[in-house]
């Protein structure tokens, strides 16, 4: 009778043996394996429950019911980590379950040793329908989450949002930059497959840094692998393109005359491919085809500039250095050379971060802190200067201590009279401190500077840290901190 049963089964017909039993085939010993087994159904648990939750955080994040990064990224990276995981451990139960079989069988036939499929047999034929539609599946399912997840990394709520604490300074001042409507990685990345996995690889890193709180404060700038401006900047942007001379205003304000704005015109030289003459001009010549400009940077900021090599289109190079003695601060060292690009003059193009005397001066150009009300300068500037532990501090006290300082001027009854009005300016105040300053991140007013201009020159930002009347080449040309190079009055 065993006999007969064994027939049967290697046949293919007849029935299965009981689920108590260990069958004897090799098919069905791998069925059995991932039902009946600990490990199978733990990959077929993890493989079904993992693909349920991902259907429904797929449906829920495209119809818009939930807007969290964290819950996209359970969808979109945690949960399809799980589901491979689960289908690799379904054919592991399979070859463990086998293993033992084989060592139970050692008597039985060799046919029986093997996986053979055998299409003409209705059982077989059963088991590679269910496979080949378990595996397409799955398949199309791992497809349509990594398309998924491919676009949500790539955005900038991912940049932003997910790595909140870390990215929340850079992100609030992309939210408010002309280049809001650019993509993180157009910029960071750019196109091509070479950055983009250099660029995954990095934010690994940084993930790993994140959880394990190991990364700077504030965050280094500039980046120093960030990828060519010719490559990302020059995507939208054309600096050959001759835009000529543009008009630009400057309004200050003074304690003593919070109502009269000083405002200063300059006509900057932008300059590009002059279609008259042909020739290479103003601002925009230092990144131009007709020149190659490269420098050494002295410092990670780049703030201290020491050699610089200018290669002309006939092929003729002139290099500069701070003098030209054996005392020199370049001299006996090294230092890696780059190709000015956009990037050097626009660092901030789309973080940035305001000037503190200039925010309160809008604030009185615009009206949104009154120029009527007597040392409202003065005090906001205090009130924005003040150190403040944590941004919930600020939330807290900002308003208060500016209505403090106008009332020990002029005591209570005008802030009484005028409470409206300080509110309104100690909100716009607070506006301005939040989009600024966190304490966590040990950033404040000035931690983020621009090269664009000189204001921050004493620090080393800017234009002079090359026209500085100190570069010099071996036979004394000289890099002018002529102000007429890139503005002059307008007419």
């Amino acid at each position: 009778m065993a006999n007969q049963n064994e027939e049967t089964n290697q046949s293919g017909e007849g029935l299965v043996p009981p689920p108590q039993i260990p069958p004897d085939g090799l098919w069905e010993n791998c069925l059995y394996a991932m039902w009946r087994t600990p490990l199978g159904l733990i990959g077929v648990a993890t493989t079904t429950i993992s693909i349920v939750l991902m259907l429904i955080g797929l449906a829920l994040d495209m119809l818009g019911l939930v807007e969290n990064p964290y819950f996209a990224a359970l969808c979109y990276m945690i949960l399809p980590g799980f589901m491979v995981v689960g289908l690799l451990i379904i054919p592991l139960a399979c070859y463990v379950n086998r293993k033992q079989w084989l060592k139970d069988s050692l008597g039985a036939h060799l046919d029986d040793k093997s996986l053979c499929i055998d299409l003409s047999n209705p059982r077989h034929k059963k088991y590679m329908v269910g496979f080949t539609a378990l595996t397409v599946l799955n398949v199309a399912i791992l497809t349509i989450i990594g398309y998924e997840a491919y676009h949500f990394t790539d955005s900038p709520y991912f940049c932003g949002k997910l790595c909140h604490k870390v990215m929340a300074p850079e992100y609030t001042a992309y939210m408010r930059s002309p280049h809001s409507k650019v993509k993180c990685v157009e910029c960071h990345i750019g196109p091509g497959a070479s950055w983009f996995v250099k660029a995954k690889i990095s934010g690994l890193r940084q993930v790993v840094a994140v959880f394990t709180d190991n990364f700077s404060r504030p965050i280094p700038a500039p980046v120093h692998h960030l990828r060519p401006a010719r490559d990302t900047c020059e995507e939208c942007h054309w600096p050959e393109k001759f835009h000529g001379e543009k008009v630009k205003k400057f309004y200050s304000f003074s304690n003593k005359d919070q109502e009269n704005p000083e405002v200063q015109e300059i006509s900057l030289h932008i300059g590009g491919q002059n279609p008259v003459t042909e020739k290479f001009e103003g601002i925009h010549w230092h990144v131009s085809s007709d020149v190659k400009v490269e420098y050494q940077p002295l410092d990670d900021r780049r703030t201290k500039i020491g050699k610089i090599k200018v290669t002309h289109a006939d092929g003729v190079t002139e290099e500069y250095d701070i003098g030209h003695g054996d005392e020199t601060e370049t001299a006996g060292e090294e230092h890696e050379w780059r190709t000015m690009d956009c990037i050097d003059c626009h660092n901030r193009p789309t973080h940035v971060n305001d000037r503190m005397m200039e925010r309160v001066d809008f604030g009185l150009l615009s009206r949104r802190i009154d120029p009527g009300l007597e040392g409202i300068r003065e005090d906001s500037i205090t009130v924005l200067e003040k150190e403040y532990t944590s941004r919930e501090e600020a939330e807290e006290l900002m308003i208060k201590t500016l209505i403090e300082l106008q009332a020990g001027r002029h005591g209570k009854a005008y802030v009484d009279e005028n409470g409206e009005l300080l509110v309104k300016a100690g909100q716009f105040l607070l506006e301005t401190w939040m989009n600024n300053v966190w304490p966590g991140m040990k950033i404040t007013w000035g931690t983020y500077r621009q090269h664009l201009g000189h204001q921050d020159a004493d620090d080393g930002f800017g234009c002079f840290r090359c026209h500085n009347d100190e570069h010099t080449t071996n036979i004394g040309k000289v890099i002018p901190q002529d102000c007429d190079l890139c503005h002059d009055e307008p007419e």
